[in-house]
């Protein structure tokens, strides 16, 4: 089997695995049919974004940048949104803003763009080129941020609720388990037999879902989410 496969396995299966654990804390009180389609849309994101492991023949031409992966994700991820039962607006694809919402998104926005340029000035980056730049600024945030605080987002809502609200955005064990998965894919691994884990990516990413989740919950839209992250990857080209 793949070292790919198995890795996504690890992760999906780790999701899994927390997903009982809240269903436990949740005394039961879960969609089970949403969970289950969430943890295999997992399964399915990762094929697609790896181009079925390789076996897919769709090549946009030299790049050390993953486009075409990047871009069935994407697809998949609008494919999923497009469902009547999933829907666009009720996943965040939307430009509308809740103005309810919207200042404290503003300033926690502001907050970031601000970190991020400050790391970005204190471990400057090693130039770019046209295809780098072109990359980071528009599909690690539009595949990642509709993946993820997108239509994962949702189903894991409608699988756990949002009974709590954290600063006045409502969340749930959606919002854990979206981080969590996040985290994972760029920190677990799997080679030469056995599996790889690097805590650093895991702590920094598995953060900024949250931080990212809660602007998606706040504004209902992932618009915020995606120019941050896009922003957040390119600052440290251009700085």
């Amino acid at each position: 089997m793949p070292d790919a496969i198995i890795a996504m396995s690890g992760w999906v299966g780790a999701v899994a695995l927390a997903g009982g654990a809240a269903a436990v804390l949740s005394r039961g009180k879960v969609r089970w049919g949403w969970l289950a389609a969430a943890l295999l849309l997992m399964a399915v994101y990762d094929a697609v974004l790896t181009r079925g492991y390789g076996h897919i023949p769709l090549d946009f031409g030299p790049s050390r940048w993953n486009w075409e992966g990047k871009t069935l994700a994407v697809l998949l991820s609008l494919a999923v949104a497009s469902l009547p039962i999933v829907g666009w607006r009720r996943s965040g694809l939307t430009l509308h803003q809740n103005r309810q919402g919207l200042k404290g998104a503003l300033i926690l926005s502001g907050l970031l763009v601000l970190l991020f340029l400050g790391l970005a000035i204190a471990m400057p980056g090693e130039g770019f080129d046209a295809d780098s730049l072109a990359f980071q600024l528009t599909m690690p945030g539009l595949d990642e941020e509709i993946f993820y605080r997108g239509v994962l987002l949702l189903m894991l809502n409608e699988a756990f609720g949002r009974p709590v609200r954290v600063l006045g955005a409502p969340m749930g064990w959606g919002a854990a388990l979206t981080a969590l998965a996040f985290g994972l894919t760029h920190a677990l691994g799997y080679q030469d037999g056995g599996f790889t884990f690097d805590w650093a990516p895991m702590a920094t990413t598995g953060l900024a879902g949250l931080l990212l989740v809660w602007l998606r919950e706040k504004t209902g839209s992932v618009l915020l989410p995606v120019l941050l992250h896009n922003y957040g990857n390119a600052v440290f080209m251009l700085v």
